[in-house]
């Protein structure tokens, strides 16, 4: 008989086809890493405004507390008339909720911020 016989094949290929369907979902929940804690070289410091989050979602532009985003917004704003390309610094207390200080970047994005420098300590 000339032919080759495939059914051992397919039974092979099926297992794995079934060993890959359950495994594959198990890959994708991604790994626990920790991340290094390097330091990079200082840059130079501009005269630009900060926003700083406390740890109380309390909001400050430079030493002003603002009480909501829009009033945020609006200092952005008005900061902007004068200074075209002007940038801002963030400063955010590291328990904040990572959602909140999000919503505060797209505020201050929203607002016409391009550059959007986050200060951390050395």
């Amino acid at each position: 008989m000339a032919d080759i016989n495939v059914t051992p094949f397919v039974d092979v290929m099926l297992v794995l086809l079934v060993i890959f369907m359950i495994t594959a979902p198990l890959m994708q929940h991604g790994l626990e890493v920790q991340l290094p804690q390097e330091s990079t070289k200082p840059i130079q410091v501009k005269e630009i405004p900060s926003v700083t989050l406390k740890n109380n979602k309390k909001i400050f532009w430079n030493e002003d507390e603002m009480l909501n985003l829009l009033i945020l917004s609006s200092k952005v704003k008005e900061y902007l008339r004068d200074n075209q390309d002007g940038g801002v610094y963030l400063k955010a207390d590291k328990a904040l909720d990572y959602g909140f200080v999000m919503k505060v970047i797209a505020t201050v994005r929203r607002a016409g911020v391009e550059n959007i420098g986050m200060v951390t300590e050395p």
